[in-house]
């Protein structure tokens, strides 16, 4: 089962993920909200749309905008519809 792990905690885990652009979104649901800190960040891409971060803190550790996800992708994008996905920092496990 792909895990996303982070500080040596796991952070999300599940069987049903998909891959974009080589990156594995994970469904929102599995992502562990104790962890997460709402950005102000945002990003456009041209195809998927407004991205949507928040940073990670755990026992004194941060990783700022290391979490993105895209609450209103366009239409070519659904797949990615409540996901999650993270920065290289973040290591995915399959």
């Amino acid at each position: 089962m792909p895990k996303a792990i982070w500080n040596d905690e796991v952070i999300a885990e599940s069987d049903d993920t998909v891959v974009v652009e080589g990156n594995y979104y994970f469904p929102r649901t599995s992502l562990r909200e104790d962890l997460l800190v709402p950005s102000d960040t945002h990003t456009v891409c041209p195809w998927k749309g407004k991205a949507s971060y928040y940073t990670l803190s755990s026992n004194g550790h941060t990783a700022p905008d290391a979490v993105w996800y895209y609450p209103e992708p366009k239409p070519d994008a659904k797949a990615v519809r409540d996901r999650v996905a993270f920065r290289k920092e973040i290591r995915v496990e399959i």
